[in-house]
């Protein structure tokens, strides 16, 4: 997998020869309004012959109507299974084109082009592709790896700060489960970074050895999902109040400051660690304000968590910073708990 990502300044003067070597009969791409004004114009000499699909932006279109939307317009093009479609945007497009292009004609080729930070060091590595239904984050879904990854920092530029710091949630996660020494030493410079380029090329290799070694989620990608089962629960819970709608590393930073309590709970996190994580996540993110309203429905929610066996909640722990444990069992009052210690930091 690791051999079709692209990492540079560069990465997109590779994208040409996969195209012509692959002799595609047709390339169309996905945007939204915002990567055709700012992303596009550094696309478009690197791209044959093509069409445009244009969807609306943000994880409120995220949806099967919006499917449909794209499935009508690939239909109008008359793309065929030996078509291929380059998704140009953050984790929606990437998701929900990589979903479309999936079960499209039972699956046409499909390229990702990530513009986010949060695409670039999380969504569009792994393979996974997907849609919110009914307010459950990426409810339906599948696993399709794409032809290719092209990741140029250079589209970090057009990102307003708190995008940037959604992806940098990602990037925290991805040295929380794995990489002890890289979190102690970033920790002291956060955000202040000059080097994005080396950030995620270091996220990336972590994310594709777990991916590599469990492309589907049979156990050790669990880990990834660190932060998440809290994390998408409030994201969840808050999309459906859109003036208080989180973006989905912000979710995820509550998440994981909900977990690592958990972890301590279950005498698998030390005190002075989850100090240094809380300390670290509460100097970037902002606080997220919930009631004890906000909080009961919000633990009620991580029941439809994808990971869950029948009525457990399984959940991805810290076994100390850089480790994690899969598959531990929690409960909706230990959710409970996790998130009233949250709104008293």
């Amino acid at each position: 997998m690791t051999e079709s990502i692209h990492i540079g300044h560069d990465a997109l003067k590779e994208l040409p020869e996969l195209l012509k070597n692959r002799a595609f009969s047709k390339v169309a791409v996905l945007v939204d309004e915002n990567t055709l004004h700012h992303c596009y114009p550094l696309l478009k000499p690197y791209l044959p012959e093509h069409d445009l699909i244009q969807i609306k932006s943000g994880e409120e279109h995220k949806t099967l109507q919006t499917c449909e939307q794209i499935w009508q317009r690939m239909t109008e093009l008359n793309l065929d299974r030996w078509s291929v479609l380059v998704n140009l945007g953050g984790g929606v497009i990437g998701d929900m084109g990589g979903f479309c292009a999936a079960v499209f004609k039972r699956g046409i080729f499909f390229v990702q082009v990530p513009t986010t930070l949060l695409a670039q060091v999380d969504a569009s590595v792994g393979g996974k592709t997907g849609i919110d239904f009914h307010g459950l984050k990426n409810h339906i879904g599948v696993y399709q790896e794409p032809q290719a990854v092209f990741i140029n920092p250079a589209f970090l530029q057009t990102l307003l700060q708190r995008e940037l710091k959604s992806g940098y949630a990602e990037i925290i996660k991805h040295w929380l489960i794995a990489d002890k020494d890289a979190f102690m030493e970033q920790r002291h410079i956060g955000l202040f970074t000059e080097d994005w380029e080396g950030l995620i090329r270091h996220s990336v290799r972590i994310k594709s050895s777990v991916v590599e070694q469990d492309p589907l989620e049979g156990g050790l990608r669990k880990i990834l999902n660190f932060g998440h089962t809290v994390g998408h629960a409030v994201e969840s819970y808050l999309l459906e109040r859109p003036e208080r709608a989180l973006l989905h590393g912000e979710a995820v930073a509550v998440g994981m400051l909900c977990e690592a309590w958990i972890s301590k709970k279950h005498e698998l996190l030390q005190a002075d660690e989850l100090d240094k994580i809380e300390t670290f996540l509460v100097s970037i993110y902002e606080k997220v304000k919930l009631s004890e309203e906000d909080i009961q429905h919000i633990a009620q929610l991580a029941l439809q968590d994808k990971k869950n066996t029948r009525s457990t909640i399984n959940c991805t722990l810290l076994q100390g910073i850089g480790k994690a444990v899969y598959d531990q069992p929690i409960t909706v009052q230990e959710i409970v708990e996790s998130l009233r210690y949250y709104t008293l930091l």
